[in-house]
């Protein structure tokens, strides 16, 4: 039942009401629109207005793709073969830092503004720029517009996403709990790790939040899977990208098939999909063009749910198997000293840095 506008009209939303239940009922709304490449600013006005438009419909959680903010490369080898990198490939990589967002930084709290401003609660995909390193990160936001909730890094970027990527850790694989559930993250083909989807399930996942690239058919198959395992929401939010949303050629080649696209040739087909679960799609998935995808969902089919199957509850066996999380954060450089010390007569005082 998916009502999509053109590209040039309003955006539209699939809203599924529900079903009659005493548990409580929350509006979710997964975007599907592409970002705007090499412009952060003109990006984080478009999820304001995004933002804005779910508002009206009475969401109360909101989750953008992978990579929305800082942009998804999609195409592009910045340059790269074994033991060799162009120079426009250095450039490329230049500038895509430079569209990346510190975190925390100005555009952090613009982004936690906005999640007030509009009363929602916001799970946002960015690119996190850390010093010369690049993380693909999903931030979330309460919806007072006075908390960053936090971050989770992606913690194997896939295939030549390494490239451009750096490696998350298991400091940052949080759930939070708010008033509406228990709100997580994971990011593109991560959800394909069994481990890192029961470390979210050992910490209780309501909302199952799942930013892609990913826009095959059977990236529906996973999504359906880790709503029925996991007991859980799942929300997947994809771009929906054009040829014409990237940098025209010379400046942005998709390699070896830039010479077959057109400006309005789909370059992802999005696929953002909500799911229940029990399984059943409560909106989406949808392939048309950008849009709002949006779904009531009734909290109390979770326990209704996990009546049958509790994944890590009375379904689990942890004297057989069981998973250990390394959640401390993992630094290529730690400085540690012990009290002040005395040389020479001076006073040093040793320096930490955390």
């Amino acid at each position: 039942m998916a009502m999509v506008a053109s590209d040039n009209a309003p955006l539209l939303a699939e809203v599924d009401m529900g079903t009659d239940s005493s548990a409580p009922t929350v509006r979710a709304t997964v975007v599907q629109a592409s970002t705007i490449f090499n412009d952060t600013p003109a990006t984080l006005d478009k999820a304001e207005r995004l933002l804005a438009e779910a508002s009206g419909y009475g969401s109360q959680i909101v989750v953008f793709p992978e990579a929305f903010i800082g942009g998804y490369p999609r195409g592009t080898n910045f340059g790269v073969s074994i033991a060799n990198r162009t120079a426009k490939g250095k450039e490329d990589f230049r500038k895509y830092h430079a569209s990346a967002i510190d975190v925390p930084g100005p555009e952090v709290d613009r982004l936690a503004a906005m999640a007030g401003k509009y009363k929602v609660y916001l799970v946002m995909g960015a690119i996190e720029r850390d010093g010369y390193t690049l993380y693909c990160t999903v931030l979330f936001f309460d919806s007072q517009g006075c908390c960053f909730l936090g971050k989770h890094r992606k913690v194997v970027p896939t295939a030549s996403e390494r490239i451009i990527w750096g490696f998350g850790d298991g400091s940052t694989i949080p759930v939070f709990q708010t008033p509406i559930g228990k709100i997580g993250a994971a990011i593109c083909w991560e959800n394909k790790m069994p481990l890192l989807r029961t470390a979210l399930y050992g910490k209780g996942i309501e909302i199952y939040c799942a930013p892609t690239a990913d826009s095959r058919d059977v990236w529906q198959a996973s999504m359906t899977h880790i709503a029925l395992e996991g007991g859980c929401f799942v929300l997947s939010a994809n771009q929906f990208c054009r040829r014409k949303d990237y940098p025209p050629p010379p400046e942005y080649v998709f390699s070896g098939i830039e010479e077959d696209l057109t400006p309005d040739s789909v370059v992802c087909a999005g696929g953002s999909v909500i799911i229940s679960p029990s399984g059943t799609v409560l909106a989406g998935p949808n392939y048309e063009g950008e849009a709002l995808i949006s779904a009531d969902l009734d909290l109390g089919e979770i326990a209704r749910e996990k009546f049958a199957f509790d994944v890590v509850g009375h379904y689990s066996r942890p004297e057989v198997l069981s998973l250990v999380v390394r959640d401390h954060p993992a630094t290529p450089v730690t400085y540690t000293s012990a009290s002040v010390k005395t040389e020479g007569g001076l006073c040093i005082t040793p320096v930490t840095i955390s």
